[in-house]
């Protein structure tokens, strides 16, 4: 029996593994039985399933430190973990064979299924880097026995435990005491502070103008040397200077020239490509996971997203070859090029098996990618991945770069130019003009500029910079940073604002209400490494998981003896037209809304008309949905039409032939298992 992570990842298994008889819940064949998780079908236990008292939200109740943690069946997938647990006990089952996601979260996915069917006979780990038809015959050449990977289990329970300990206990604590939903954690409190503290670095900057000089010969610019590079704080002295300079030249004083090698960069890990995607194209984290997921999974043409390695493995120099033929399509007068050289790896610094962790840094597999089929997103994040690859073929880049240093009277003026000696790697750059002939001694007449500067504020964090601050201070990891900024934003602690993240007024509040350990990232940042020891054997999960008890039951007695208020930030002036209390304004998918702020009252209503797709038949406008107590009903904003609402008419609109395609594109592709909304549009297009 092999458990996959997604019936999508199951059916290729089962392509190469010769599994044809297909059912709901697995695919069959002579000796072996595919099946599939949905991601998780099994969760930590909530309060309520250890204690009656704990399903009450109530201070007194708190922490709640369970004696021993337990799982449970997730309902949703409930169906899905009943076949398996019948499978499981076969008695034509002699061994399973996990395949799930090859890192932290696919073992523990595996693992908790396995433990919960009570499963005793034999265990292997597949364990791939990608999802081509290659990779998956070697990998299943190469089974290792589950318990080399018991480490990485108990790593991972470590982290859900933890986070089940000090998030509940902590949201809960703050929840109760300031009468408000406040979400905090061990990851996501930390990450929510560094985007404040560059936020107060911002508010607290004051502008400084200052004046620099500078010298121009023939073209090239020097820069006067200063201790202090904002020395100059008025014009007129500056001026004073130049008028000193009068009738006399600049005299070469020293001439440098050194030579410099740069190596192209290494392959990108996650959380790097999210950092440089986000810059470039302004992704967010979580986009350019998922759009990475569908090359590795759907189209098999990278290999394993969620790495934090950028380098390869020795045993991987045998199969670059057959990588750089398979993006020849990406760069054919290139690829060609270098495969008439014998496709030999420039970047040798790129094979080093001790800086490879679970998985090896980002790059092409051996399959070649039908462009045809990627959409503009994919390719544009196949296309970064593919040009990194193809700078490990490529030499160094080399310039010589000349300092000139040149005297008038006590001032010095440094010149610097440089001068291409090889593009290497860089191949799509310019090359640098000609230089300047310079000589020792040489008297030049150069040509004074006085510049006006003004000091600029640090730019607020984007998250390609948020996501390269928790990987320096080891805030979660390349798999889980994304979701972690994610959960800020759903938890209205953050707000996405063009190309910058903004801490709410409410995230404000929750930073000065929650514990001063959790708002810093050391604490954080020491579990982190814990969790890193366990999953190598240098700790035993118990002794963390004792800590974090300890530590949570100091986070929950400072906030019960906290005296900070808190102020609800989302109330408005408007009342409740049912019971009166003041009404909250709430962030959803939908837009904004405006929901009852008593807790017994259920009133909720939109803070904007829905735009809805039907036109004004007079001025072709997009029409807004209103109700009333007559029920709802069309309105034009711009001519003022309205028109009374069909039964049913709300969500029948009838879709273009363009939307049907895009959604079921959009099923074929994100859904874990073919829905009956993607099966039934595909029925439709066929039938027409």
């Amino acid at each position: 029996m092999v458990i996959a992570e997604k019936p999508s990842v199951a059916r290729d298994l089962a392509k190469v593994l010769g599994a044809t008889k297909k059912t709901k819940n697995y695919i069959e064949g002579d000796k072996v039985i595919i099946t599939w998780a949905l991601g998780h079908l099994l969760g930590l236990k909530m309060p309520e399933d250890y204690n009656k008292d704990w399903a009450e939200w109530n201070m007194n109740t708190l922490p709640m430190i369970p004696k021993r943690v337990g799982i449970k069946p997730l309902p949703k997938t409930r169906p899905q973990l009943k076949a398996i647990s019948q499978l499981a006990n076969r008695k034509d089952v002699s061994e399973a064979i996990i395949a799930t996601d090859a890192g932290r979260e696919g073992e523990l996915v595996a693992r908790w299924i396995l433990q919960y069917v009570k499963f005793k006979k034999p265990v292997k780990r597949l364990w791939i880097s990608s999802q081509t038809d290659k990779a998956i015959k070697q990998g299943f050449k190469q089974l290792r026995p589950s318990k080399e990977y018991d480490n990485l289990y108990y790593s991972a329970v470590a982290r859900a435990e933890a986070d089940w300990l000090v998030g509940l206990n902590v949201t809960r604590a703050l929840t109760v005491k300031y009468k408000d939903s406040l979400s905090a954690g061990r990851v996501q409190t930390p990450t929510l502070a560094m985007v404040r503290q560059q936020e107060e670095v911002i508010e607290k900057f004051k502008p400084e103008t200052y004046f620099t000089l500078d010298a121009e010969y023939d073209g090239v610019v020097g820069h006067l040397e200063l201790k202090n590079p904002r020395q100059f704080k008025k014009r007129e002295d500056l001026e004073t200077l130049v008028t000193s300079f009068d009738g006399k030249s600049l005299v070469v004083d020293d001439i440098k020239v050194k030579e410099k090698t740069e190596h192209a960069p290494l392959p990108y890990d996650l959380t790097e490509i999210q950092r440089e995607a986000n810059q470039r194209y302004q992704f967010s984290a979580k986009k350019t996971l998922s759009i990475i997921q569908r090359l590795y999974e759907i189209h098999k043409v990278v290999t394993y997203p969620r790495t934090d390695s950028k380098h390869l493995t020795t045993d991987m120099k045998s199969t670059m070859k057959e990588r750089l033929i398979a993006v020849t399509q990406m760069s054919p007068e290139l690829v060609k090029r270098l495969v008439k050289d014998g496709a030999v790896v420039k970047q040798q610094n790129v094979f080093q098996n001790a800086k490879v962790t679970d998985h090896h840094g980002l790059i092409p597999t051996e399959q070649s990618a039908r462009l045809e089929k990627l959409d503009n997103d994919e390719m544009k994040i196949y296309r970064m991945i593919v040009e990194r690859f193809l700078g490990l073929f490529l030499p160094p880049y080399k310039v010589s770069v000349e300092t000139i240093s040149t005297k008038v009277e006590q001032s010095i003026f440094i010149f610097k130019q440089q001068r291409v000696l090889e593009m290497g790697w860089r191949q799509s750059e310019n090359v640098a003009k000609q230089s300047v002939v310079f000589k020792k001694r040489m008297a030049i007449k150069a040509i004074y500029k006085i510049n006006k500067q003004l000091t600029t504020p640090p730019n607020p964090l984007s998250e390609g910079t948020l996501l390269g601050k928790m990987e320096k201070h080891n805030l979660g990891t390349p798999a889980t940073r994304a979701e972690i900024i994610e959960k800020l934003i759903s938890s209205d602690l953050i707000e996405r604002q063009t190309h910058r993240l903004v801490v709410t007024a409410k995230g404000k509040q929750l930073l000065q209400l929650v514990n001063p350990s959790l708002v810093t990232p050391e604490l954080t940042q020491k579990w982190e490494l814990s969790l890193e020891k366990i999953a190598n054997g240098q700790l035993k999960h118990q002794s963390f998981i004792k800590d974090i008890e300890k530590e949570t039951t100091r986070l929950v007695k400072e906030i019960k003896m906290s005296e900070e208020k808190y102020v609800d930030h989302s109330l408005t002036n408007k009342t409740c037209p049912d019971c009166g209390s003041q009404l909250k304004e709430k962030n959803t998918r939908d837009g904004k809304i405006y929901v009852c702020s008593s807790e017994t009252c259920h009133y909720k209503r939109r803070k904007d008309p829905k735009i809805s797709n039907k036109r004004c038949p007079q001025c072709k406008k997009k029409m807004m949905i209103l109700e009333n107590k007559n029920g709802a009903y069309f309105k034009c904003g711009g001519c003022q039409y309205t028109e009374k609402m069909q039964k049913g008419s709300k969500g029948k609109k009838k879709i273009s032939k363009h939307e049907e395609k895009k959604l079921i594109k959009k099923y074929n592709q994100t859904e874990e298992m073919e829905s009956p909304l993607a099966l039934a549009l595909k029925a439709a297009m066929k039938e027409e």
